[in-house]
């Protein structure tokens, strides 16, 4: 299993930084528009969907929404004059409030939940919500100051995907090591608040990191600060959130697209809560 896991992802990580970095944004568009179809195929497993043509029909669905929203809103549309396309800041403001009631959510699963746990129909809409705000945030971001530097985008990308893999590495160590106290066991009986914590610090070498690089005025580093540990928290509850879907739909993985790794929610689960808040936040306090 381990040497699946590295070989998948001594594949798949140049495939993605080279993707970030020279994909032209109407293909970088359609790239993160197929990865997101894919994960929801599998949101509809999630669902309690269980004939492939229906998932199939979820996944045009989703897929449906984000051309309409590429034939709307065209990528040099997509910021002007150093504001976001109001569609694309109103589909993240629902988004960032999509995960408030994911959290109240999982406070209260398994008690209160039966009236979305037996409704295919709302699981399916809540897969909506949370993975067309992750096309919308993940292109906002790198399409953000494109004019003055193609790259800079493309840097608040990875940075992240860097505090959101710090946080998942410091809290696989931190939780194995001094792990006690379970986070939500309902929900994902593995994680704990030791390893949560051992997340939040090993991300903030990153958040100072990020500080340092795009040299933030010494008046904003409590805002950066305070931004960089929101986007930490949300990704752990990105992860909770797929483990209450799956835990519903008596499934272990989302799917079985990448050896070692299961599917392709089981790698993004995190990033499709940390990227639309994360985002939308820049959007409203940062940009």
């Amino acid at each position: 299993m381990l040497k699946q896991r590295i070989i998948t992802a001594v594949i798949l990580a140049p495939i993605a930084l080279a993707a970030i970095l020279f994909l032209p944004i109407a293909y970088f568009e359609i790239l993160i528009a197929v990865v997101i179809c894919l994960g929801a195929y599998e949101w509809a497993n999630m669902s309690g969907i269980k004939i492939r043509i229906f998932k199939g029909w979820f996944s045009i669905l989703v897929g449906s929404i984000i051309a309409l929203l590429i034939l709307t809103v065209d990528d040099k549309s997509i910021w002007h004059q150093g504001q976001l396309h109001p569609l694309y800041k109103g589909i993240l403001a629902v988004a960032a409030l999509w995960w408030v009631v994911s959290l109240l959510m999982i406070i209260a699963y398994p008690k209160y939940s039966r009236f979305w746990q037996k409704s295919i129909s709302i699981r399916a809409t809540f897969g909506v919500l949370t993975l067309v705000p992750t096309f919308v945030a993940i292109v906002s971001l790198r399409t953000s100051l494109y004019e003055v530097d193609p790259f800079y985008g493309a840097s608040l990308l990875f940075y992240v995907l860097g505090i959101v893999w710090a946080a998942d590495i410091g809290a696989f160590f931190v939780g194995v090591k001094f792990g006690k106290h379970k986070l939500r066991p309902n929900v994902s009986p593995g994680k704990t608040l030791e390893g949560l914590l051992g997340g939040v610090g090993a991300s903030f070498a990153i958040i100072a990191f990020a500080a340092l690089h795009y040299q933030v005025e010494p008046t904003k580093i409590s805002l950066h600060i305070v931004v960089g540990a929101i986007t930490v928290a949300v990704s752990a509850l990105g992860d909770l959130n797929e483990s209450m879907f799956k835990r519903c739909a008596g499934i272990k993985d989302s799917g079985k697209l990448l050896p070692g790794h299961g599917g392709i929610m089981d790698r993004i689960d995190s990033l499709t809560a940390a990227f639309p808040v994360f985002t939308f936040c820049y959007v409203v306090w940062m940009a």
